[in-house]
Parts: C-alpha cells; structure tokens; sequence
C-alpha cells in the first residue's frame, strides 16, 4: 500500500484539479468536441452590429471622392496619346488631377485598352467623352473658308448616319458590344460621358438636329445602357452632361435625362467668355440655373465636366478665385473638369502666370486634397 504524506497528498491534489480543468473549463478541440471559440470584434477588428448573429460585416469600402472632398480633373487636346499637356497642367496647379476626360467618336474609335491604362496608371480616373459621330466632318466644316459659327455647327450636326434612331434600332449594336466587352475587362471603375450637350442643335445626337425626335435621346441612352449590363459591365460610371441652361426659353432638360437608374453622375457644361457668358459672369451666373433644374429630377452627384475661362477682358484669374470660391456652397458639386485647350479662346491655365497662380492657390485647400485609385468606389449618392 501506498503510503500517502502530505506531499503527495499536494501532488495528486494538483493533477485531479488540472484534470478537471481540462474536461470540464477548456474548450475542447479533438474529434467530438466542441467548435473552439470564434474570434472577438477586438481581435479581427471588424464591426458587428448589435444582436446580430452570424459572421461579422466587412470594413466600410472607400468611396471617391470622400465625403467633404471633391476632385479636380483635366482634359486636352491630345488627350492620352500625349500626356505633355496634362504635365504642365499639373505643373500650373502644383497638384495632381485626379480624373481625365478624353473624346472617341465612334465613326473611328475602336476600343483600345491602352488608353485607359496610361490614363489609370498615372492616379486618374479615365472619363470616356463617347461621341455618336464622324468627327472628321467637323474638321472639315471649321476649315471651310468664311462659314459663321453657326453654319459650322449645323454642318457638322447634319449626319444621317447616327440618327438616333439608329442607335434605338440596334444599328450599333455590334459594334457596342465590342466596347461593353473591353470595358468590362478592364476591371476597374471608368466614366462614360456618353453623348454630352444633347440639349443644344450643335451635335447629331441633338434632337433638334439631324432629323431626330424627341424621346429619342433617352431611348438612345437607354439602350446603350442596358447593352452594357447586359455584358457584365458593370465597372461604369454614367456621366449624363447637358450644356449649362444658356437662356431662360432653353428646352427644359427633365426631357432629356434617363432616369437615376440609368446615370450615377449628372454633369453640365459651361464657359466663362463665349455664347451667352461673352461677358464676364460668375459661377453661379453660368450654372446656378441649371444646377437648380437639375435639382428636380434627380438626386445623382453632379460634375462640372468641362469648364474654362478666357483672358480677353483680363479676369481670368478672378473667375478662377471666385469659381473656387463658390464651389464649396454646392455640396452636391464633387468635381470640376478643366478644358486645358486651346480652341476658339485660349482656356488653358498653363498659358497664364495670373491663372496658374489662381488655379494652384485655389486647389491647395484641403477639400482638393484626395486621390483616385481603382480600388475606390464611385460616390453616386449625395451627402
């Protein structure tokens, strides 16, 4: 028999307590036992809403741009074939843009991917400006020898073969697929500002040109959406961009816009001295109106997508100031796009020391301080 003393006593007294232990506390984790204990909100760090149940939600995605920031944007004349103007551009701001507009007219324009790669590769979101047109007729029409603007635009607005009609019918549908197809496989977030300023007579996807009729500029859009989801690509952001209301008897723009289903950002065009605005005019002189009308019927972010000012009456750099200056009173405003051309006016900062000045000063504010990567969302919601 054994002979238990105190110290052994002691001993066995310890082993009976970490057998229990091990049974009876523990988690189990051979064969039969029990699941071991998932991790806590502390250990993985993310956010579990109260009472529920099941695994917990993913991190909050980063959305572009962020709520309080807007972005700054650019477009040339030779846009991402040649990237010497975008550097000078970005030299004259002292900042980076974030996103670039580019034009394709479909008549020519082929689906490349390399343009939107260089343009991505560089930080900025590429903006397609996707042109239902020969473009080429409108070079033809410029160089014609003493033609008014006027005859120009109707010249180059006078081409049967983009009817949108033609467009509804499915005439392009081949043809549409190919880039849906090629959008898709990007794999990364592009904007597609598909036939801008349909308001105006200057375009033949205007339906007070080239024998369109009305309706038939949603219905376009319409279907050239749908052609898109229905190849999966769904990488894009809808930019609809009419021409900023030039006139109180301008044709009302509710007429012309898709749907919210339809477009994720409502964008305007407008320029300080040309048209209507010759003579100087603010921001809100330019676009006040038309933001207002926009207002009505949708609810979508808003992009000025193309704006510039001229320097003939020497108040470039003051337009510049004052623009910034506005631009914050419009929280539904989350971009502006700058037309670095020259073209009928000299738009560009970069010919002005003033402007530069001016453009540099003005998007050195924090609200302009943000960047563009892929892996961002698109904000298509107001704050």
């Amino acid at each position: 028999m054994v002979r238990l003393t105190r110290p052994r006593v002691l001993v066995v007294s310890i082993a009976a307590l970490l057998l229990a232990y091990a049974f009876a506390v523990a988690p189990a984790t051979t064969i039969g036992g029990a699941a071991p204990r998932p991790p806590t909100t502390a250990e993985t760090g993310a956010v579990v809403p109260a009472g529920a149940a099941g695994p917990p939600l993913q991190p909050a995605v980063e959305l572009f741009p962020p709520a309080g920031k807007a972005f700054f944007g650019v477009m040339t004349d030779k846009g991402p074939y040649d990237f010497t103007a975008v550097d000078r551009f970005a030299a004259a701001a002292r900042r980076e843009p974030q996103v670039m507009l580019f034009g394709v007219g479909w008549e020519s324009g082929t689906f490349d991917r390399v343009l939107f790669d260089r343009i991505k590769d560089r930080g900025m979101l590429p903006m397609l400006g996707w042109e239902p047109w020969d473009y080429r007729l409108d070079q033809a029409a410029r160089k014609q020898k003493k033609v008014t603007a006027r005859q120009i635009d109707r010249l180059r607005s006078i081409q049967p073969r983009y009817r949108l009609s033609r467009i509804v019918d499915g005439d392009f549908d081949g043809y549409l697929r190919s880039w849906a197809e090629g959008v898709k496989s990007l794999g990364y977030p592009v904007a597609i500002r598909f036939a801008h300023e349909m308001n105006g007579s200057w375009y033949p996807w205007c339906e007070r040109a080239n024998g369109n009729r009305p309706g038939e500029y949603v219905e376009a859009w319409r279907h050239v959406h749908d052609l898109f989801e229905e190849a999966g690509a769904t990488n894009v952001i809808w930019v609809w961009s009419p021409n900023a209301r030039w006139s109180r008897t301008a044709a009302h723009l509710s007429g012309f816009y898709p749907g919210d289903d339809y477009v994720d950002w409502v964008g305007a065009t407008g320029y300080y001295g040309t048209g209507a605005w010759s003579k100087y005019s603010t921001f809100d002189t330019i676009f006040g109106p038309t933001i207002a009308e926009i207002r009505t019927f949708s609810r979508r972010p808003l992009v000025v997508t193309e704006t510039g000012a001229t320097d003939a009456g020497g108040r470039k750099a003051q337009w510049i100031r004052e623009t910034f200056r506005a631009l914050p009173k419009h929280r539904d405003v989350i971009g502006l796009i700058w037309f670095e051309v020259d073209k009928e006016r000299d738009w560009r900062i970069a010919a002005s020391p003033a402007a530069s000045t001016a453009f540099a000063q003005s998007v050195a504010d924090p609200r302009y301080d943000l960047r563009w990567s892929p892996d961002l969302v698109p904000r298509t919601e107001l704050e």
